[in-house]
């Protein structure tokens, strides 16, 4: 059996140490609310779905999982030159999960959808399937926005060779993400949403209904991968987290899940993010006027178009300050990939019971990037 010996063991922590630092060396500012106001609570939580949740197609063919179901939908954001991305991932994810319950899908594009793409996707599932127009102001940049300034961050953003710095249409979709795809006449008549994008892939057998544990369960916000962002994209946005929480400090939930994305009581942000590529989550709460202030307030900024924000950040902060820790899920069942990185179950019954293609060794979460292990760490399981 290989032994770490003392001496080695300090080293690596040391090293571990460095590296922390490296990543979370962040921008300061003066104390917004005490730490007692932002930290959540270091209570643990278990998120494993429970068994009961569970069922045995194979076993039992004549299981009838539409017998209850949740208010929800599966959402597309997809353009029609991503019609063979979309379809990969609608495939999977019919194959995996949806030939059994049947979920709604809604597409959205900010231009027509072509009746190939149409064709294409409809073919896959027997589920109902929608397409919508994304209306221009939910979608297009401001009027308000100063252009001489967005075009100058763009410009230096590409200089830099920072990834999509150089992109509006990339911003378009990160503001329309973060703040409008919930509004969609198409989306307004459902709760919970399963987001899915082009050209990702699900590796395990999802038997279990999720959006049922989320309704049962009263969470808000589910996610399978997290990392950290890249803080040349996001110079500002913590600061007006700050002062929006000042502003409103009735909106922090008490019991919020900050010691997550911050190392020091919401002074600094640590960088820790939900990857949004892979959402379930709840819609009323982002409809609520908790989050419908603190998006207004963000969006006032212009970080969208001065910098480059995303959702992915603006989503996470969001959750985790105005929901409860408790509300938000980590789906350690899902097995999903969005190139270049996988989520692979870890737990050997889960990964079984999942019929998983994917490789839990290279799953992620074991990565010096992922912030998994401080998410297992802040609920006690770490």
């Amino acid at each position: 059996m290989l032994r770490i010996t003392r001496p080695i063991a300090v080293a690596m922590f040391l090293l571990l140490g460095l590296s922390s630092l490296f990543l979370l060396t962040s921008f300061t500012s003066t104390p917004l609310l005490s730490v007692s106001a932002l930290f959540g609570s270091s209570s643990k939580s278990q998120d494993r779905i429970p068994d009961s949740y569970y069922n045995d197609f194979d076993a039992d063919p004549s299981l009838d999982p539409l017998r209850r179901r949740a208010n929800a939908t599966l959402v597309m954001l997809a353009r029609n030159s991503d019609v063979d991305g979309a379809v990969r991932s609608v495939r999977e994810l019919e194959d995996r999960f949806n030939r059994h319950f049947n979920y709604p899908w809604v597409f959205l594009n900010e231009e027509p959808f072509t009746d190939e793409f149409k064709r294409r996707v409809q073919v896959l599932t027997s589920a109902p399937v929608s397409f919508g127009l994304i209306p221009p102001d939910m979608w297009y940049q401001p009027s308000w926005i100063d252009e001489e300034k967005a075009t100058a961050a763009r410009l230096k953003m590409e200089e830099d060779n920072i990834i999509y710095g150089g992109s509006l249409s990339y911003r378009n979709m990160c503001r329309f993400n973060s703040g409008f795809f919930y509004r969609h006449e198409l989306l307004l008549p459902y709760k919970y949403y399963w987001r899915v994008e082009p050209d990702v892939h699900f590796h395990c057998d999802m038997s279990v209904d999720p959006f049922l544990y989320m309704q049962d369960n009263n969470k808000t916000y589910g996610f399978t991968i997290t990392m950290f962002e890249y803080r040349a994209t996001i110079p500002t946005l913590w600061s007006a987290v700050r002062e929006f929480a000042e502003r409103f400090p009735e909106y922090v939930s008490p019991d919020n899940a900050m010691d997550f994305m911050s190392d020091d009581g919401g002074e600094n942000y640590n960088l820790c993010h939900f990857w949004s590529n892979f959402e379930i989550a709840d819609m009323d709460f982002w409809r609520g006027e908790a989050y419908s202030a603190f998006f207004d307030h963000l969006d006032s900024k212009g970080g969208f178009y001065y910098e480059r924000w995303g959702d992915a950040p603006v989503h996470s902060i969001g959750a985790a300050l105005l929901a409860r820790k408790d509300q938000i899920q980590f789906f350690r069942e899902v097995g999903y990939e969005h190139n270049p990185y996988t989520h692979c179950p870890a737990e050997t019954d889960l990964w079984e019971r999942g019929r998983c293609s994917c490789d839990p060794a290279r799953s992620f979460d074991n990565d010096g990037y992922s912030c998994s292990g401080r998410w297992e760490r802040v609920n006690g399981r770490g």
